[in-house]
């Protein structure tokens, strides 16, 4: 037998992600896929289930390949994935309608409704968050009112990780972090908020919601469809996992309540520990947290790093391009732009808001010059991101019941950046701290795998073995200062601009 290996498979909204780790925490090779996704109807986000299944299998091999790794030594897998939107199957494992993403939008008026009829409190007692559009319980109220025919035959309705595991295994059930994450779980029991079900009408679809099992189990084994798909060896155990934004703070060694994650990639996901649940504002999502016997707070939104990859995707096309076929990532290129743009004073601000902003708040640039080029304009993209990452911030650190972060771990496409990272240190006022590895979803789903297999008593234990920090970046004051004055300014953009009607 050679090195044992554990792969990570994390099915995010846009992309297919596994990796291979030891257990070291070292990540061997990993491999990406896109997820195809469309847009059937206004405010829809929808996957074909089958091509979702199909991109996961194509990872998982290319991680194998890449690293030409004996599937006799893969000892486990686990996966994690986007939490929220709906994923639905049969007995068989099979789906019986789309999968829908968590940016979907189609629910917006059902929350709306429930909010209106006094259902926020009830929820916010149970659940310990509050209604959004692409949370799952308001999604389940949507099929109710408009298909209801089309969850009929489901036997299985959960997440992506959850969904990716019943291809592999035919195993259907979940475990309390996707339960939690996706407003389906009473906080206070640990089990479905079967009251708040009976509340909101949806008291049939109860029996269509998977088991709830321990996160750190393994749930099933490799079936001989899922190791033809996949390349895994038939056999292999599959360990349960957790959800994405509970595997990214574990596999930055989030433990404790002076320590939070901030994932900056499509969305902007911050998190802070509470030793109890959040109670004087309901965060988006409240998740108990398998570290501590603590809880993770989260607040959201899609006001991250997808601005900036729209802007290289369409602003500075030609300039990719260019740079790709000199061998240099456009974000190389971009980090160089923003480099020499701190060195002279700023004044241009961005508002991130490309898909969607507080109160309607429009996506633009305000501030711009005759005199600034397209490095002042990039250095606005990732300051800007950083202020919406702050707005999510200072929600988390008001109330009675406030987070006291003083470190930063930052994961997702901007902490690849070896300048993004001092931007959030200046923008948060906080040291930020970068975890090493690339997949960090995959990794702390594959941490879970470590300590269900034995290998680790604990995650704590499994942080300390295979989680390190690879780069560490402290505020400046002086820039602090300056952008607690831009920070100001944006919010103030943000409001004005809000109140306009953009139609």
């Amino acid at each position: 037998m050679g090195t044992r290996r554990i792969l990570g498979i994390d099915t995010g909204g846009t992309m297919a992600k596994a990796a291979l780790f030891d257990l070291d925490g070292l990540e061997v090779a990993s491999s990406r896929c896109p997820n195809a996704v469309s847009f059937p109807a206004p405010g829809h986000t929808e996957v074909d289930p089958e091509g979702f299944w199909q991109a996961a299998c194509r990872a998982a091999r290319g991680a194998l390949e890449a690293s030409g790794t004996d599937p006799r030594d893969v000892i486990a897998v686990s996966t994690t994935g986007h939490g929220n939107g709906l994923h639905a199957v049969d007995a068989e494992a099979r789906p019986v309608a789309p999968g829908i993403i968590s940016t979907d939008s189609r629910a917006g008026s059902v929350g709306a409704e429930w909010e209106a009829a006094g259902y926020g409190e009830a929820a916010r007692a149970a659940i310990m968050q509050r209604f959004w559009p692409g949370q799952t319980l308001p999604l389940l109220g949507w099929f109710e009112r408009h298909r209801p025919e089309a969850l009929e035959r489901a036997a299985g309705i959960f997440g992506s990780k959850d969904y990716i595991r019943a291809r592999l295994t035919g195993d259907i059930s979940t475990d309390i972090t996707e339960a939690a994450v996706s407003g389906l779980a009473d906080l206070s029991t640990g089990g479905y908020a079967s009251a708040l079900f009976e509340r909101l009408g949806l008291a049939r679809m109860l029996p269509k919601l998977p088991p709830i099992r321990p996160s750190l189990e393994v749930a099933a084994a490799v079936s001989a469809e899922g190791a033809a798909a996949t390349g895994l060896r038939e056999g292999t155990p599959v360990v349960r996992g957790l959800t994405d934004v509970v595997a990214c703070a574990v596999a930055s060694g989030v433990g404790a309540v002076d320590t939070m994650s901030v994932i900056a990639g499509t969305f902007s996901i911050n998190q802070t520990l509470h030793e109890t649940p959040r109670r004087s504002s309901a965060p988006v999502l409240q998740i108990p947290y398998p570290i501590g016997g603590l809880y993770l707070a989260t607040e959201c939104s899609a006001t991250s790093a997808g601005n900036l990859e729209w802007l290289c995707r369409t602003v500075l096309g030609a300039e990719a391009a260019r740079a790709s076929a000199g061998g240099r990532s456009i974000y190389d290129l971009c980090g160089d732009w923003v480099g020499t743009a701190l060195e002279r004073p700023g004044g241009v601000l961005f508002l991130p808001f490309l898909f969607g902003g507080p109160d309607g708040a429009p996506a633009g640039l305000v501030g711009l010059k005759a005199s600034h080029d397209i490095a002042d304009v990039v250095r606005a993209v990732f300051e800007g991101i950083a202020f919406a990452h702050r707005m999510d911030v200072s929600r988390l650190k008001t109330g009675g019941d406030a987070a006291a972060p003083r470190v930063a771990r930052l994961a997702g496409g901007a902490s690849r950046s070896p300048i993004w990272p001092q931007v959030f240190a200046d923008v948060l006022g906080l040291d930020v701290e970068v975890p090493e590895g690339g997949e960090l979803g995959a990794k702390g789903t594959a941490m879970a795998a470590a300590v269900a297999l034995g290998h680790y008593p604990s995650l704590e234990a499994a942080a300390d073995g295979m989680v390190r920090i690879a780069r560490r970046y402290r505020p400046d004051p002086a820039r602090a200062a300056i952008y607690d004055r831009e920070y100001t300014r944006f919010e103030a953009v943000a409001r004005a601009l809000a109140r306009v009607d953009f139609g």
